[in-house]
C-alpha cells in the first residue's frame, strides 16, 4: 500500500499516450480518496504507463467531490465528474466508460479495499494474453459474512445462468480491453454481470485473476438488502435482455401462440366431445358447466395479450432512445470528445 506520500503525475494526458483509464465510482469516500490516489500514481509511474484517473462521484453527501477538485488541481491527469444525485455504481460505470481515453481501463472501488498493485498484471492480460476481460477473484475476501455469503450465492447463479465460469462476477476490480467498454450498456445494478454482457456483445474471451482484497480502512459498506434484492431482479433482466432483448416476440410471442394454441384445442375438444356425446345418446352437460372449459379460455385470452406484448415490446425496442442520461453537476479535467464508439 501507499505510504502516503504524494505522487505528481508527470505524462501529458491525450489519446495517444493513455495506455490506462482508471474509472474509480465514489460514493461517500472522501477519506479514501488521497491515499488512493498516491497509491495508483505511485503503481503507474514505477510502470512507466500514461494513465488517467476518472473519479465519478455519484451524488455523495460528504465533502467527496471538494476532494476530487482538490486532487484535479494538484495531480496532472486526474479527471472527475460528479452527478447531481445518486444514481447508483452502474451509472457511475456506464459515464466513466463514455470519458475513458484508455487502450485498457481498469475498474476499482474507491474504499481501498482494492490493490492498484493488481493493475500491471491485469494490464499485460488484456494487452499481450489476448483477454477481452479479466475480472479480479477475491479469493480471501476481508468482509463480514452477512455481505461474503450473498454473494457467494450471486456468483453461483450468475455461473448457472451465464455458463460463464467466474468465481466472483461482482469483484470491482477489472480489465477491459477499450473496445468492450464502448459496446456495452450498463444500468440499475447490472455493473455485477458486465462480464454477461461483455459475451453478449462477442467478446468471449474473458478470464479470471486471483487478486488482494484489504479490510475497509474508512466509512462502511454500501451494500445491504435492497441491494441484494436489486441485484437478483437485474440477474433476471440481463439474463431476459441477452438472449431475447433484440427480439422480445421471440419470447411473449413463443409464449402466447403456445397458450393461444392449447387453450383453443382444449376447447375445441370439449365442444367436439360435448357434440359427439350428444348424437349417441349420453347424458351431457353444458360446456360452460365444466371448470376446464374456463381454463381454456382464460389461456387463450392470455396468449392473445402476451402475444400483443411481444409486438409491443418489439415496437418499443425499435423507437427507444438512450435509457442512459444522467445530470451532471460539474465536472474537472473533462473535455468534449469523450462520446461513445463502437471501435478500438
Amino acid at each position: 500500500m501507499s505510504d502516503g506520500k504524494e505522487t505528481i503525475l508527470t505524462r501529458d494526458f491525450d489519446d495517444a499516450v493513455t495506455d490506462i483509464s482508471v474509472i474509480v465510482p465514489v460514493y461517500n469516500e472522501e477519506e479514501s480518496l488521497p491515499e488512493l490516489t498516491a497509491w495508483i500514481g505511485s503503481v503507474m509511474d514505477a510502470g512507466g504507463y500514461g494513465y488517467e484517473i476518472i473519479f465519478v462521484d455519484d451524488g455523495s453527501s460528504d465533502s467527496s467531490w471538494d476532494v476530487i477538485k482538490s486532487l484535479a488541481a494538484q495531480y496532472h491527469g486526474v479527471r472527475g465528474i460528479s452527478f447531481r444525485r445518486n444514481y447508483g455504481k452502474s451509472a457511475a460505470l456506464y459515464t466513466g466508460f463514455e470519458a475513458a481515453r484508455g487502450e485498457v481501463v481498469i475498474t476499482m472501488d474507491a474504499d481501498l479495499q482494492d490493490s492498484p498493485e493488481e493493475i500491471p498484471a491485469l494490464y499485460r492480460m488484456i494487452r499481450e494474453e489476448g483477454y477481452d476481460l479479466v475480472s479480479g477473484w477475491k479469493k480471501k475476501r476481508r468482509d463480514p459474512p452477512g455481505k461474503t455469503l450473498p454473494s457467494r450465492l450471486f456468483n453461483a447463479t450468475a455461473r448457472c445462468v451465464s455458463g460463464i465460469r467466474l468465481h466472483d462476477f461482482n469483484c470491482g476490480l477489472k480489465a477491459y480491453r477499450r473496445k468492450v467498454v464502448k459496446s456495452i450498456e450498463v444500468y440499475g445494478e447490472m455493473h455485477r454481470y458486465i462480464p454477461i454482457l461483455a459475451k453478449e456483445a462477442g467478446f468471449s474471451r474473458i478470464g479470471e485473476k486471483v487478486v488482494k482484497h484489504h479490510p475497509r480502512k474508512y466509512g462502511k459498506t454500501k451494500f445491504g438488502l435492497e441491494r441484494m434484492m436489486r441485484g437478483y431482479l437485474d440477474l433476471i433482466s440481463v439474463t431476459f435482455i441477452t438472449r431475447f432483448g433484440k427480439s422480445p416476440m421471440y419470447f411473449f410471442g413463443g409464449m402466447g401462440t403456445l397458450m393461444f394454441l392449447v387453450g383453443g384445442v382444449t376447447a375445441v375438444w370439449l365442444i367436439a366431445e360435448k357434440i359427439y356425446r350428444q348424437n349417441h345418446g349420453f347424458s351431457v352437460r353444458s360446456v360452460a358447466d365444466q371448470p376446464l372449459f374456463f381454463i381454456a379460455l382464460t389461456a387463450v385470452i392470455l396468449g392473445v395479450v402476451l402475444f400483443l406484448a411481444g409486438f409491443l415490446g418489439e415496437l418499443i425496442n425499435r423507437t427507444s432512445g438512450d435509457r442512459n442520461k444522467y445530470m451532471l453537476d460539474e465536472t474537472v479535467g473533462m473535455d468534449s470528445g469523450t462520446g461513445r464508439q463502437t471501435g478500438p
